[in-house]
């Protein structure tokens, strides 16, 4: 753990503390700051009290003694409105930040030159952080990932000239980051997403760009023409900008055509990895992640040939994408991730003849978006509360059959894509909705169908899948 000592004989107030938020109380600890913490929930208080964090209601606090407010990046700064905390904080003057904060200022005070990559954008950031964590390390690299994905970064080994962090960042903790300023700042893309939070895309795209902005090199997605007039913005003012995109050729930075991806610079492309045969990195969403990974670990001085034996043994992060399992030509994709249409039209977009497992807890608009991609898929097999509207949906458009629950859909779905002549049959998880209905939480869902797969693929051949 990363002892946060920014404020060491100082008192600082925490609120939220779960994951990160308990961490950083820990961090500040250790750092020789007082805290004084809370949280509404009592399970979390009590985690807390058991670390041996000091507990009082901030409603009651005296906030004159507060140097500063770590908010967890679940509790809202400004929208819908600002939480009781934070208006508590601003009526005494009291800063207002959050443990990526405390990392950045551990940085600038013990290694202000370590390398940081932090990678923000609406989609494809987990991914993308995992691929280039994982290229630095099978490069012989010291690198470390955290943040938004897996562990809260106060966790992680401090900074270093030889540790290279990889940090994922959502627009909440950007916003509670005022001193971040990575060596490299990473803006996959831009569309509207958490508007809730921030009011407008054009305030949730600001929160995006502020962290490009104070980045040393900044890779960016140019698909969208939210990112792209970042990257202008960025470029004119001064910063090295290396553009990404998986749908046209840039002048410097990495591209793909189709499955191929290009090195851009000095004017001249040539032609860098082919990624058809890495089954992680399918689809073009696949193609934008990896040309960003490539851009960075690039600008960080790896190896071209070490990048393309990293490429080539990525195995993706579990319930993206994530191949399961293969059972003979049929391939089992857990993307238990896609919580929603937009989401699961990447997986349907990657694969050319599918056995669709979709269903849960349909979120506004159900699977109309998906239409197009309708054509792709040999059959639905639906389960939960979206069975019936979905069945409804796609009425017409290919065989369907409800299934009502997980067990039951693998089990029609294996057995159908088995019998299936084609060269390589998907049976795919991808439910366009969340999964509160049945599960606790995407994970233990995608858990749950590689489990079934697992019974079903080994009942039907005799032996374990691949």
């Amino acid at each position: 753990m990363i002892e946060a000592r920014s404020f060491s004989g100082r008192t600082v107030a925490v609120f939220g503390l779960g994951g990160s938020g308990l961490v950083a109380a820990r961090a500040l600890v250790a750092g020789g700051a007082s805290v004084v913490a809370w949280d509404d929930g009592e399970k979390a208080r009590a985690a807390a009290a058991a670390a041996g964090i000091a507990l009082a209601d901030l409603r009651a606090a005296d906030w004159s003694a507060f140097a500063a407010l770590v908010l967890a990046p679940g509790v809202p700064l400004t929208h819908p409105a600002p939480h009781w905390t934070v208006e508590l904080a601003k009526r005494h003057g009291v800063e207002v930040i959050g443990d990526i904060e405390l990392f950045a200022r551990e940085r600038a005070r013990i290694a202000p030159g370590a390398p940081l990559v932090a990678i923000t954008g609406t989609n494809g950031k987990s991914t993308t952080t995992a691929l280039i964590t994982h290229l630095l390390i099978s490069a012989g690299r010291d690198a470390a990932m955290g943040g938004n994905i897996g562990v809260p970064v106060l966790e992680l080994g401090a900074p270093s000239p030889e540790r290279i962090h990889v940090i994922e960042c959502s627009s909440y903790q950007i916003d509670l980051s005022p001193g971040l300023a990575p060596s490299i700042g990473v803006l996959m893309n831009v569309s509207p997403d958490h508007l809730d939070r921030h009011g407008t895309l054009e305030a949730y795209a600001a929160v995006k760009e502020r962290l490009i902005a104070a980045s040393d090199t900044c890779v960016v997605g140019t698909d969208d023409d939210h990112a792209r007039a970042v990257a202008d913005r960025v470029e004119a003012a001064g910063r090295k900008v290396l553009r990404i995109s998986a749908q046209h050729p840039v002048e410097t930075g990495v591209f793909a055509r189709g499955a191929v991806l290009f090195i851009a610079e000095e004017g001249r492309e040539r032609e860098f990895a082919d990624l058809s045969a890495i089954v992680s990195l399918r689809g073009a969403h696949n193609a934008q992640n990896a040309a960003a990974a490539v851009a960075v670990c690039r600008a960080l001085g790896v190896g071209e040939d070490e990048i393309r034996k990293g490429l080539a043994s990525f195995p993706g992060l579990a319930h993206r994408m994530q191949v399961v399992a293969r059972s003979g030509r049929v391939l089992f994709v857990n993307d238990s991730k896609a919580t929603n249409a937009d989401a699961a039209e990447r997986a349907l977009a990657s694969y050319a003849r599918i056995y669709w497992i979709a269903g849960g807890r349909a979120k506004a608009g159900g699977i109309e978006s998906l239409r197009p991609y309708f054509d792709r898929i040999v059959k639905a097999y639906l389960v939960g509360e979206a069975a019936e509207a979905f069945a409804g949906t796609l009425e017409g458009a290919t065989d369907v059959a409800v299934c009502g629950t997980l067990d039951a859909a693998v089990a029609a779905a294996a057995a159908d894509a088995m019998s299936d002549p084609h060269a390589e049959p998907v049976v795919l998880l991808s439910p366009a909705c969340a999964s509160f209905d049945q599960y606790p939480n995407f994970e233990v869902r995608g858990e749950a169908f590689a489990d079934a797969v697992a019974k079903v693929a080994k009942n039907q051949s005799g032996q374990e899948v691949a």
